[in-house]
């Protein structure tokens, strides 16, 4: 596996920002320069329906196809970044309004070598999920030479999708780019999902739910905040509502706790929104706490929903928020899912792990990130997660992530002996 394929590969994906919505123009990208460097594979921009949140969204699907009834094996990862390089949109989240670090580099990398001699890469978005896609393309193109080469039957596909990571739509569902192209497509016999996770092959993944607390009250300026329901106005008591949210958060997860279990249960506010920034002299009669929640197996949305009313409703009987309205509204985006240990996709990530890294990959428990695997696997599909360690932050600018090259051209290996195993083909 050649280094610089991988360099290339980068470049090529981090030459510009690709925002959740606005996906097209790196996967345009991405195909005409797979088009002209593998140009037997079949390269395609798959548009999804515009909308006014994602106006310019698309998937970036590549296929490898010799003879007929080879069973699918997809190498997915996705394009969008969590975030987008746009202060307006990441400095709530980030903090960072520029200062020393300047504005966030959107495009290119960055390399530095360690004291070990290590080559580390830094960009935008690696984490999410540029560094393990760009391993993916290259394992998938490798596996796709490799086979076609021996006159093996088989058919990969590459999809790099669009809204990818996810997302609170408080209007309704926004299709992702991996549900898009499941709908226009059979299912493939098997998927690797590739990012960052943990140091082992991810066979099981929690759910992921959106939930949004409300309280509501009268409408009063702040010149009236004695008479105001609560006194003071509610922000004057957010950190009552923070106490009541931690405390069932800790229930919660108590309830759920299993040291045994490959997933694990988390909850967290992301989000505070509450009255007018022009208008501060009016008290906000309304106050919005967005959260996100990992859910296992077993958990019951409407239960969940049900009660967080239930425990919020008690906490706050006794205090000055007692007269405000509560309700809780939810999302669950998908629930969690687990693929077989015994299934092939399963063994023949081990294997690949093993022979790359020279030992077993260790058993993965308490696991909670929750990825587009949940929605393979709810579609039936056998799915593993695998992908690159991070090296962490960019100790000159933490918005950029790092990563050995190292490390990236380890997984194209893995991602192709994968796909060669799937395909019955030898891996030596």
């Amino acid at each position: 596996m050649s280094e610089q394929r991988i360099v290339e590969t980068l470049a090529a994906l981090t030459a510009g920002p690709t925002p959740y919505g606005h996906e097209q123009a790196t996967a345009r990208r991405l195909a005409g320069w797979g088009r002209a460097t593998w140009p037997q594979l079949d390269w395609r921009v798959d548009p999804l329906p515009v909308s006014a949140e994602a106006p310019h969204s698309a998937n970036l699907v590549a296929t490898a196809q010799l003879g007929s009834g080879a069973p699918e094996l997809l190498i997915y990862s996705h394009l969008d970044t969590s975030l987008t390089g746009a202060a307006e949109f990441d400095e709530p989240v980030t903090g960072t309004s520029g200062g020393a670090a300047g504005p966030c580099p959107v495009g290119g990398f960055r390399r530095s070598t360690e004291p070990d001699g290590a080559t580390l890469v830094s960009a935008f978005g690696l984490g999410v999920a540029r560094a393990a896609a760009a391993s993916a393309l290259v394992g998938f193109t490798t596996a796709a030479d490799a086979l076609r080469a021996a006159g093996r039957p088989h058919r990969l596909t590459l999809l790099l999708a669009a809204a990818g990571t996810h997302r609170y739509h408080p209007h309704g569902d926004q299709p992702s780019g991996v549900l898009h192209h499941l709908d226009r497509h059979p299912p493939p016999a098997a998927a690797v999902v590739a990012k960052t996770g943990p140091a082992g092959v991810l066979t099981a993944e929690p759910g992921a739910m959106f939930l949004r607390v409300r309280l509501s009250t009268a409408f009063h300026p702040v010149l009236a905040r004695e008479s105001a329901v609560p006194p003071g106005g509610m922000l004057a008591h957010l950190g009552t509502v923070i106490a009541a949210l931690e405390e069932f958060r800790c229930r919660h997860l108590a309830d759920r706790a299993d040291p045994t279990a490959p997933v694990g249960a988390e909850l967290g506010i992301g989000a505070v929104r509450a009255g007018q920034p022009g208008k501060p002299d009016l008290l906000p009669g309304r106050l919005d706490l967005y959260l996100y929640l990992v859910t296992v197996p077993g958990d019951d949305p409407a239960r969940i929903r049900a009660g967080l009313h239930t425990a919020l409703t008690a906490a706050l009987a006794g205090t000055p928020l007692a007269g405000c309205g509560v309700a809780v509204d939810g999302q669950l985006v998908h629930p969690a899912a687990a693929t077989g240990a015994d299934a092939p996709i399963a063994r023949h990530a081990a294997d690949a792990w093993a022979a790359a890294h020279g030992t077993p990959p260790s058993p993965v428990t308490g696991w909670t990130g929750s990825t587009d695997g949940v929605v393979l696997r709810g579609r039936g599909v056998p799915t593993v997660r695998l992908g690159p360690p991070s090296r962490g932050p960019d100790p000159t600018d933490p918005r950029l992530d790092r990563y050995a090259i190292a490390d990236l051209v380890r997984f194209a290996d893995i991602y192709t002996d994968i796909a060669l195993r799937h395909a019955g083909a030898s891996t030596r």
